[in-house]
């Protein structure tokens, strides 16, 4: 993918990402006013309903109650950073040619999908079928894993894959996204408190996210023993401070988590975008 190629796809991510800002926009004037209404709140956060069960949801739901405020807050809040991290990416690396750059980018993008969480409350407030829930979810799915999995790309492309492969890298990536959200079971009707369908395999699917991870932090200490750059251990700990970030924003319900999340999400990005555009200023 050509320089020129590469800032394209940076602003059609532009494009999508202020899309989605006008969708939440919109969508928000329908649903605040509701979120005092006793008989929603009654549908969504007392029937068939659990609290999501990561460890940081556990520490602070001890002491904080779930707050609709609080998660609306944070799907505001990752769409936001969706569009300013694309916009900076697109600023700063425009005519830096960073071959991880592009991954990072599309994992920026994928935050902006996460406004599909608002299809819950909106299912209850205009009474559409349970088949949209469902479908969305999937599609919120795909957004993710697609997003967490070009950051792994990102990481072995810095430990030396060729650049040239990067359409069969996303193409790789494509498939196996595919092939994963095809085959979860969504459960229409059980939902947590963070707004995320209750779907199948969920502790497998953990793991997976887990290993990813650990792949990722590693390939990136491989880089930086490889190429004997300091500035690739500091990728390494901004990549590990922003999935950190990402698991507790979209998985918590209560303003703790939305404000730690966002916190060390934004600076995880910044600080390994800033690592990054270090490294490369040089070649």
């Amino acid at each position: 993918m050509t320089l020129s190629e590469r800032n394209t796809f940076f602003k059609v991510g532009i494009a999508i990402c202020a899309v989605c800002v006008l969708i939440i926009l919109a969508a928000s004037f329908i649903i605040i006013p509701h979120y005092q209404d006793q008989a929603l709140n009654r549908s969504i956060m007392e029937e068939n309903t659990r609290r999501p069960e990561n460890i940081i949801q556990i520490i602070t739901g001890s002491f904080m109650p779930n707050s609709y405020y609080a998660v609306h807050a944070s799907l505001v809040l990752s769409i936001l950073f969706s569009l300013t991290g694309i916009i900076l990416i697109h600023y700063y690396f425009e005519r830096t040619s960073a071959p991880e750059i592009l991954y990072i980018a599309i994992f920026t993008i994928s935050f902006s999908f996460e406004v599909i969480r608002l299809v819950l409350p909106l299912h209850f407030i205009m009474n559409f079928p349970s088949f949209y829930i469902a479908t969305a979810s999937k599609l919120l799915l795909f957004a993710r894993f697609f997003g967490i999995f070009s950051l792994f790309a990102a990481s072995i492309c810095a430990a030396g894959l060729e650049v040239q492969k990067v359409r069969n890298v996303l193409f790789t990536i494509l498939i196996a996204t595919l092939v994963i959200t095809m085959g979860i079971p969504i459960d229409a009707l059980n939902w947590d408190t963070s707004l995320n369908m209750v779907n199948g395999f969920r502790s497998m699917f953990r793991m997976i996210e887990l290993v990813t991870l650990l792949t990722t932090t590693a390939s990136f200490l491989i880089a930086a023993k490889n190429k004997s750059s300091r500035e690739y251990l500091y990728v390494a700990i901004g990549i590990t401070a922003a999935l950190a970030g990402r698991n507790i924003l979209l998985g918590t319900d209560n303003w703790a988590g939305s404000i730690l999340g966002i916190l060390m999400l934004s600076f995880g990005s910044w600080f390994l975008c800033s690592k990054l555009h270090k490294i490369n200023l040089w070649l």
